[in-house]
């Protein structure tokens, strides 16, 4: 596996576009359009948050058949909790796309990210999607990830390729997000594009597998979005032998995706509003996966544990109790906690101040691992966090969601 460069139009067979179409105020970026050349399967991931926006309202029915060929997506509104009306232009996404793309409307993927409670402008959509379609390119996909950010202060893309039943299989990857986020998935949208001839049901399976490893990992501020989405399109150009007839090549594949969404959710931890570090927090030892990514994910969303990040205090009393209240059986005595390779606590014992100092100064850099061992089994898991900074209260004081 190899990373390279050109996120989701690094795959062959796909085009991108990105464009100011009246959505958002001055002149940022605001309509995304992505399109297939021919016909694909796909799988998608939504929110679980029950106030959902009408485009995963929309997008989940249009998913169900797992035949998605296009996506287009909105930036300035989020169009959630806009009742009828916002159904009503989510819809007319869908048609506008599909009718100007030549292919139905049920196969376009429609997605919105920005204020809740007014729908996007049906005017500025009508002119901008024709002219993003008239602007897609097999170079697009930077430009379609700056039309979909919001508070994020970079564009987020990936993409690798691998040796897959002695063909080239590739995936990419655009993704946003900065606020609102958080695991049960978060504030964000991620779209995948690979050219790997994989069955739809399959392609489900390893994307939900990939999005509980990787985008519900993730915690910046412990919100759960109304308008999250993870849409794959695949292609099958690669002109692959089935993957469901080799192990080999199916580990090959989910390896792959997982990376790509990895570090798509890394990149929106490094991003969470007013965040300054990116802090990962490794859970090993544990009896079981699922107990790991339940400690994991608590540490990343305790607000104690964050602004102890922020202020470079190796507080390892804070980690060890919020991993206490994770709801998962351990022996505290047999716990042990690191920051990078530097030991604070062993079997359960503080190790002194020297070995705080020796930590606090692991905590000013820009990256840091924290572990915890407890020495109860194999199992592991890894989730995502940054600090929680005044910079991050500026921002939503001053940006209504």
């Amino acid at each position: 596996m190899k990373k390279i460069q050109g996120g989701i139009t690094a795959v062959q067979g796909f085009r991108a576009a990105g464009l100011h179409c009246g959505i958002k105020s001055g002149r940022s970026p605001d309509l995304a359009l992505i399109a297939a050349d021919h016909r694909c399967s796909s799988a998608a991931v939504f929110t679980l948050n029950r106030a959902a926006a009408a485009p995963v309202v929309l997008t989940r029915n249009h998913s169900r058949n797992g035949n998605l060929q296009a996506i287009v997506a909105n930036s300035g509104s989020a169009n959630a909790c806009t009742g009828a009306e916002g159904l009503a232009i989510a819809e007319q996404m869908a048609t506008i796309t599909g009718k100007m793309l030549g292919i139905s409307p049920r196969r376009i993927a429609v997605a919105s990210t920005g204020k809740i409670g007014a729908p996007p402008s049906l005017k500025a959509l009508q002119s901008g999607i024709p002219r993003a379609i008239s602007s897609l390119s097999h170079k697009g996909s930077r430009k379609a990830a700056e039309a979909i950010l919001t508070t994020d202060t970079f564009t987020k893309e990936a993409a690798v390729r691998v040796r897959i039943l002695g063909k080239t299989v590739t995936i990419g990857g655009i993704a946003k997000g900065a606020g609102m986020i958080h695991p049960n998935m978060a504030t964000m949208l991620a779209f995948l594009t690979t050219d790997a001839r994989i069955p739809s049901a399959r392609l489900q399976k390893m994307l939900t597998a990939a999005v509980d490893r990787s985008f519900n990992m993730v915690s910046v501020d412990g919100e759960t979005s109304t308008n999250d989405m993870v849409v794959c399109l695949a292609n099958g150009a690669a002109e692959n032998e089935s993957i469901e007839r080799s192990p080999a090549a199916r580990r090959a594949f989910q390896e792959s995706l997982d990376a790509v969404c990895t570090e798509l959710a890394k990149m929106i931890a490094r991003d969470g509003e007013g965040a300054t570090k990116l802090a990962e927090i490794r859970v090993v030892g544990a009896k079981n996966e699922d107990a790991a990514r339940s400690i994991a994910r608590r540490i990343s969303q305790s607000p104690l544990v964050k602004t102890a990040f922020l202020g470079e205090d190796a507080n390892w009393g804070r980690i060890a109790a919020a991993a206490g209240s994770a709801g998962v059986e351990f022996d505290p005595a047999r716990v042990s906690i690191f920051f990078d390779n530097v030991a604070v606590v062993q079997n359960g014992v503080g190790l002194g101040p020297a070995a705080e100092r020796k930590a606090a100064r692991v905590l000013g850099n820009k990256y840091f691992t924290v572990t915890l061992d407890l020495r109860t089994g194999r199992h592991t898991a890894t989730a995502w966090t940054c600090d929680l900074t005044e910079e991050y209260i500026r921002i939503n004081t001053a940006y209504r969601s």
